[in-house]
């Protein structure tokens, strides 16, 4: 059994990593729009183009980080060998040199890769330590539903702080106020990159004798028939994740027309986040978690259908479906988490080749593929419905970030569930896999 206190500093990176992620999603788009005034069809498209590179680093960080031998272990070294430079990298994304229009583009493009560059490389090991803390199911789930809450106060901070301090630090400024309130959320990042790997061990390691090629890794991959359906689900979720929360400041801002109650509205979505992720474990214990995620997905659906029948002036029923919404789509989150340690155990016992790194580099690749065509997505419905910053908007540009925000993401979670009828790895088999394992995780 884990201590709590191992799972609080396990989770504090998830803090540290969702102080980024979060704001990526909640307000790069946006920043890049309004702020730094590049059009939303470009910053779409910026965000599919980087993740091609996605395609490279991220199996390359698995393999290193599989091969990574120091007296710390395999993946804790890289939280105090990448929190400042990942800091730093944050800030740099979020900064606006006056630059010609093709200047800014340019820029947004190097530090934009950049910034996903440092992610891959801290967050990958940060995710694969996750896997290798147990290798029992149920304290699994609870690492990873310590890992979400904590990641989720992340989040709330960056919901509920970053508009406040953009105007307290910027004084009318808006691009400095975001560079110096990006720069004090960084620092808190780095010391809890650093309080992570303080607190937490590694245990769960491959054979002694085991030596692979990055081929062989990748061979071994597509063998586990059920890393396959993790990673198509991963990438279907995080576009209907990311598109919604993307358009969200647009849809307070324009379609329900209360550009004050942005900063209410995202917090308390992310407190919905938050609760959900507390429920994961107590749920796992008594649901099958294959059975409760397809669950939680087709629940997470119909509160998106739900919100396309509420009119502007109705603003609690709005708040009301998306505090809902981001309560059951969280609840599945460490559920799937928990999934990606299975299919390493599941991968070894079909294989013999035990693969960590490489298997969570690979589904957060996918992951991270979802957040890009979400974003790109996000950016193409804007311009396809004539959106224009900070403009008096038409009938057609309303209803098209309406139907953006609401019905797209539910097809999204019911394609989710439509994919998970294929995965197989529920508590029992999960643990007869393991008693059958040539070499039990030391």
């Amino acid at each position: 059994m884990l201590t709590i206190r191992e799972k609080v500093a396990y989770g504090l990176g998830d803090t540290a990593s969702n102080i980024i992620f979060q704001t990526v999603m909640l307000f790069l788009t946006f920043f890049y729009t309004d702020i730094f005034g590049i059009s939303p069809a470009v910053v779409g498209t910026m965000f599919l183009v980087v993740r091609i590179f996605d395609a490279v680093t991220d199996p390359l960080m698995g393999g290193l980080a599989d091969r990574t031998v120091t007296r710390w272990g395999k993946f804790r070294p890289y939280l105090l060998w990448l929190a400042l430079p990942f800091g730093v990298i944050s800030v740099l994304a979020f900064t606006t040199p006056d630059l010609s229009p093709q200047g800014k583009v340019i820029y947004a493009y190097v530090t934009y890769g950049l910034l996903m560059l440092a992610y891959t490389a801290i967050n990958i090991p940060y995710s694969a330590l996750g896997g290798v803390l147990t290798d029992k199911p149920h304290e699994r789930v609870s690492v990873q539903s310590y890992r979400f809450v904590f990641g989720m106060l992340g989040g709330l901070l960056v919901t509920a702080c970053t508009l406040p301090l953009v105007a307290y630090f910027g004084d009318g400024d808006q691009a400095l106020g975001y560079q110096l309130t990006i720069g004090a959320m960084s620092i808190l990042g780095v010391v809890l990159f650093l309080l992570c790997f303080a607190g937490t061990r590694e245990r769960v390691a491959p054979p002694v004798e085991q030596r692979t090629t990055i081929r062989a890794d990748l061979k071994s991959l597509w063998q586990n028939d059920q890393w396959r359906v993790l990673c198509v689900a991963a990438i279907i979720l995080l576009t209907g994740m990311v598109l919604r929360s993307t358009l969200a400041i647009y849809y307070v801002k324009y379609f329900l027309g209360r550009a004050d109650l942005v900063t209410a509205f995202v917090t308390l979505g992310m407190i919905g986040n938050i609760i959900g992720c507390a429920c994961a474990q107590p749920l796992a214990k008594r649901v099958c978690k294959v059975k409760a995620y397809i669950a939680l997905q087709l629940m997470a659906a119909v509160f998106c259908v739900a919100g396309f029948f509420v009119a502007p002036d109705q603003l609690y029923l709005a708040f009301a479906i998306y505090f809902l919404w981001c309560l059951f789509l969280q609840m599945a989150t460490p559920l799937l988490w928990a999934k990606m340690a299975d299919v390493v155990d599941y991968g070894h016992w079909k294989t013999g080749i035990r693969i960590t790194g490489m298997v969570y580099s690979s589904v957060v690749f996918f992951i991270k593929l979802g957040l890009a065509v979400g974003g790109a997505l996000a950016g193409w419905l804007l311009a396809f419905y004539d959106y224009e910053a900070n403009a008096e908007l038409s009938e057609r540009t309303l209803q098209g970030i309406l139907l953006s925000f609401t019905l797209v993401p539910a097809l999204t979670s019911i394609m989710v569930a439509w994919v998970m009828r294929w995965y197989t790895l529920d508590t029992q088999r999960v643990l007869d896999v393991q008693a059958q394992l040539p070499q039990q995780p030391a």
